[in-house]
């Protein structure tokens, strides 16, 4: 594995002195340390970040420092991803391909950030991450080094080393003495932060077998779920996520709180077929729970509160937001004009929605707004003194003028082709 030639980051320029790596403290990550000096004798700063995952990072700084890294810094993103990722994408109403909330894609770009910061911080001339060939994340890396830091040489393990396996991998590492927890069974690839958990792999490759038990760690199942039903007030200021039951809560103890209660009830399963960017199909168990909560209540919050032209065009954008995110181009100009565009449709977006959670099901039961366009004395069926039902005949005949225009057309075209031919049209 020592034979391959030097990274060059252009041709010419010499081999990295000084590397910062994306780690998470799992195996891949681990060998990559190793690797890295071995390969280019450079220094090796590792950059751990906390979004929100299931991993235990306690004693992540310990194990990159006795797999070889001079320092390893442990960085708490929680909040600054929930706030600057997570509720302007949940705003923007992006969701990929229908059903996909953009869990994994909205933090890649955040901790590809933090890891340029560190990298500049430490005089770092090169960059690395651990991700494969094969995936998305590799792009969302390299797409967020390239706008923030493109001075700095990129390097990818997964695309030139001879490890191809878990069982490569465990042996490279036990080689070295790097510590190893991992099995040589792995099932699923997973990945976590505060706003989802994902199953890859194993059983679900094959798209027509049902996802088993333990592709789902978050959730209940439907089936599971308590047999009554539970309520929940969210509450909105201009399309951000403030409050529940009336209370205000900050933004990671609001997700946190919203996925426990809709974990319980086995809320936000989602089985998919995505495309991913690198051109193959793929399948992924993602588990939501509080994320389709907010989903739904901001959906239901802006049926009450956005006119007809501005949801539309708002719905139409969200699809050109979500290809943005899930294709790694958060930091954008493109992104960042969505995001104004966004925040001005969001003025009115303030109020409450109730849900009732019940058997997987998330459904919105109510939603009061000060700046709601909602009125009853105009929808109402009842008697009203605020609508002429006469004025729709005006309305009715200008609304179709062009249909009639067009039809008197066709009539006339008709006529005049039947007299030509004598055949009836």
């Amino acid at each position: 594995m020592n034979n391959a030639p030097l990274f060059h980051s252009d041709g010419d320029s010499p081999a990295p002195r000084k590397v910062a790596l994306a780690y998470s403290g799992g195996l891949d990550t681990s060998c990559i340390i190793p690797w890295l000096k071995e390969r280019y004798g450079c220094e090796v700063i590792a950059v751990a970040a906390d979004v929100g995952q299931p991993d235990d990072l306690s004693g992540v700084e310990a194990k990159a420092l006795a797999s070889g890294a001079s320092r390893c810094h442990v960085l708490d993103l929680r909040e600054e991803f929930v706030r600057d990722f997570a509720f302007p994408t949940l705003r923007a109403g992006a969701i990929y391909e229908r059903k996909y909330l953009l869990g994994t894609s909205i933090a890649r770009p955040l901790i590809a950030k933090e890891q340029v910061r560190i990298a500049l911080l430490e005089g770092c001339d090169a960059v690395a991450h651990g991700c494969t060939g094969k995936g998305n994340d590799q792009v969302r890396f390299e797409l967020t080094y390239q706008a923030l830091a493109p001075e700095l040489a990129v390097i990818a393990p997964w695309r030139s080393w001879e490890i191809r396996s878990r069982e490569d991998a465990i042996a490279y590492a036990e080689s070295r003495g790097i510590p190893v927890t991992a099995s040589k069974a792995k099932i699923y690839s997973v990945d976590g932060n505060l706003w989802h958990l994902s199953h890859e792999g194993g059983a679900l490759e094959d798209p027509w077998t049902e996802p088993p038990a333990d592709a789902h760690d978050l959730s209940v199942t439907p089936e599971d779920a308590p047999d009554q039903p539970v309520y929940v007030v969210v509450g909105f200021e201009q399309g951000t996520p403030v409050s529940l039951d009336g209370r205000a809560v900050e933004p990671v103890a609001l997700v946190r709180a919203l996925n426990a209660l809709g974990a319980a009830h086995g809320v936000g399963r989602v089985d998919l077929l995505e495309n991913r960017l690198v051109g193959m199909k793929s399948r992924g168990v993602y588990e939501t729970p509080g994320g389709t909560i907010l989903s739904t209540a901001h959906r239901e919050l802006e049926h009450l509160t956005l006119d007809k032209p501005t949801m539309r065009q708002k719905d139409a954008l969200a699809l050109t937001y979500a290809d943005l995110v899930y294709n790694g181009q958060w930091f954008t100009a493109l992104r960042e004009a969505l995001d104004a565009f966004v925040a001005k449709t969001q003025e009115p977006v303030t109020g409450e929605v109730r849900l009732k959670l019940y058997k997987g099901g998330c459904v919105a039961v109510g939603r009061r707004s000060p700046y709601g366009l909602y009125q009853e004395d105009l929808a109402t069926f009842g008697a009203d003194d605020v609508y002429r039902q006469s004025d729709a005949e005006g309305f009715i005949r200008l609304f179709g003028l062009g249909q009639k225009v067009a039809a008197a057309r066709d009539r006339r075209v008709r006529r005049e082709q039947e007299a030509e031919t004598g055949v009836p049209r």
